[in-house]
């Protein structure tokens, strides 16, 4: 007989940028500036993420779209392969996900896409630890979560695969 799997997703919300502690309000400052040079001629919508690392480091991604819309890529996991590539030990402490429109400097909600949840989910995985995840909302709230299974909890992993 079938039953249901109720799934509770935990998210704190600040109502402004004002209240994150100081490292959380940095790295979204960072994501904030990171849209400044996103690639988004065709939704002029722009994304910027930050990472921050284990040393304190700050590392930015952007969306990056092509006129063959499959062949683009988010701003978080050009963030993640960006920084990866070169750094494959180094742990990541936190990500920060914003986004604006082309011709506005008023930022909006943004939350990874399911793509890069599972990414997101695969990092923490491969280095042994959460990472923490900074959303901007709408009305200048901000959403966090301690860590990227919270938004997809129910994830595929490498335990799938047998």
């Amino acid at each position: 007989m079938a039953h249901k799997l109720e799934v509770i997703i935990k998210v704190d919300v600040f109502d402004s940028p004002e209240e994150l502690p100081e490292a959380e309000k940095n790295v979204l400052t960072a994501a904030q500036q990171a849209t400044q040079n996103a690639y988004a001629p065709y939704s002029g919508f722009l994304v910027g993420t930050a990472l921050l690392l284990e040393d304190g480091s700050v590392h930015t991604g952007n969306n990056q779209e092509n006129a063959a819309y499959p062949s683009g890529l988010c701003a978080e996991r050009t963030a993640l392969f960006g920084f990866r590539t070169n750094n494959p030990t180094t742990k990541i402490r936190m990500l920060a996900v914003t986004a604006r429109p082309a011709h506005s400097t008023v930022y909006q909600a943004a939350w990874p896409c399911g793509s890069c949840r599972q990414v997101i989910t695969e990092y923490e995985t491969r280095q042994g630890s959460p990472i923490k995840i900074i959303m901007q909302a709408d009305n200048g709230q901000v959403y966090c979560c301690n860590s990227a299974s919270d938004l997809l909890p129910l994830q595929f992993s490498g335990q799938n695969l047998g």
